[in-house]
Order: structure tokens, then sequence, then C-alpha cells
């Protein structure tokens, strides 16, 4: 009786994480964009199985970032406008900064963000988006992980992971490919060796920046278009006159 009813656990588990790769297949191919509802009944009638399941899927997904739940709302796919994008970098340079400076004085063993960062470099050389995000993502939390902080490795990892899914989603959706990483591996590379240095205080300060940067770019090179923040001409007296400051489109932020 008891190795029936690990049996029949062990094809729910299975069920439910087929229908949460089911459901990522369908958000990450745009059939299911940011900020849509995901009703339960209508996948559950889709894929011709219980309601309870798919909200069982839809768990997993909230777990790895990719969708959103509020409390007594339906789940969302997980939606971020330029403005949050922004802000969440600028958050992401504090935590980070602070990680790494913590981290560069306790002399940490780097061989993780070492591995990472081969993973992203090989990623990039293959054209391999996917491969990148993922040592990507890997990156950032085991930089964070290397602060010894647990309180800033749970905030981190909430912040990161739904993050690192909104991400994958447009970079995906739009066919991006990973030349836009070709400097941020640099960057990712000068993490490493000051944190092999031992400058706390520069390290920090050298996340800071990087990640203002980062989020002044990321969005254009989802949506695949012109930078914002790039130069342009203007007649004014004859002298070419500087671009306006990053603009912000005003967009609804969805399940919020």
């Amino acid at each position: 009786m008891r190795k029936l009813v690990e049996s029949e656990s062990g094809n729910e588990t299975l069920v439910k994480h087929s229908l949460a790769e089911r459901l990522r297949g369908e958000i990450i191919a745009g059939r299911l964009r940011p900020g849509v509802r995901i009703v339960e009944g209508t996948w559950g009638r889709k894929f011709r199985v219980a309601q309870g399941s798919i909200r069982e899927a839809i768990n997993i997904l909230a777990q790895e970032g990719f969708v959103v739940k509020a409390s007594g709302r339906s789940a969302r796919v997980v939606n971020l406008s330029e403005e949050d994008v922004l802000e969440l970098y600028a958050l992401r340079g504090a935590l980070e900064g602070l990680a790494a400076r913590l981290a560069a004085e306790k002399k940490p063993d780097i061989s993780k963000l070492e591995r990472a960062i081969d993973t992203m470099r090989q990623a990039a050389k293959k054209n391999r988006c996917q491969d990148l995000l993922d040592g990507d993502l890997e990156f950032h939390l085991e930089l964070c992980n290397l602060s010894e902080n647990s309180h800033l490795l749970e905030h981190a990892r909430r912040i990161l992971l739904p993050f690192f899914a909104f991400v994958r989603i447009r970079v995906l959706a739009s066919g991006q490919s990973t030349s836009a990483w070709d400097r941020d591996l640099e960057a990712h590379q000068r993490i490493i060796d000051l944190l092999r240095e031992g400058e706390g205080e520069v390290i920090e300060q050298y996340v800071r920046r990087v990640m203002t940067r980062f989020g002044m770019t990321a969005y254009d090179n989802w949506e695949k278009r012109p930078p914002a923040s790039k130069k342009r001409s203007s007649a004014k007296n004859g002298v070419p006159q500087p671009s306006k400051p990053y603009a912000i489109r005003s967009v609804r932020r969805s399940g919020r």
C-alpha cells in the first residue's frame, strides 16, 4: 500500500512539473504575454487536466519568477515596465554592491563565479541566450551568497528570480542575440578580479556603476530598438546637442 501511495505521489509530481513546463513554453513563446492573467479553468480545459493541477503548476512558475500571485487574486505573467527595470537595477546596485563588499572582505572562494562566467562566454560564442541567462543568474546569486548574509541573499532571490524570468521572456520574444552582453562579460570579469584583490569599497562602487549602465540600455536591447540614450544632433545654433535623458514610457503595471 505504501509503495502505491509513493507511486501516485511521484506521478502527481511528474504531472505538475510537466504542466509547469507547458505553461512556461506558452509564456516564452509569447502566447501568454507579460501581465496577462492565467485562468486556471481555461488552461485546465485546454490541457485536459484538473484545475487543481494547473494551480500547482502555477505555484511552480511563481517560485521560478515567471508569474506573480497577489493575495486573493489570479496569477499573472510577470511584467515590468521600463521604469520598473530602472528602479530594479538601482536596487540591485545597492544590494549586490553591498554583497560584493562583504564578500571581498572575506577573501572568498570565487570558483563558482568563474564557472558561471565561463558558461556565459561559451554561450555567447554559440549565440545561446538561454544558456547565457542561466550563467548570468547563477553569477549574481553566487555573488550575493558569498556575502554570507542570509537576509541579503533572501532579498536578492526575491528580486533576481522574477527579474531574470522577465528578461528571458523578452529576450526570446524579441529574438535578441548574445551580442548585447559583449561588454557586460568584461564587467563580470572585473567584479571577479576586484574580489580576488579584496578591494571592498572599490568593488561596491563599481557594481553600483555597472548596474546603472546595465539599466540604461537593458530595455532597448530586449526590444531591439535604438538606445534612447544615444546622442542626437539638433539645429540649435548649428551646434550638436546631447540627447534628452533616457525616456521612460508610461506603461501600466499589470497585476499590481
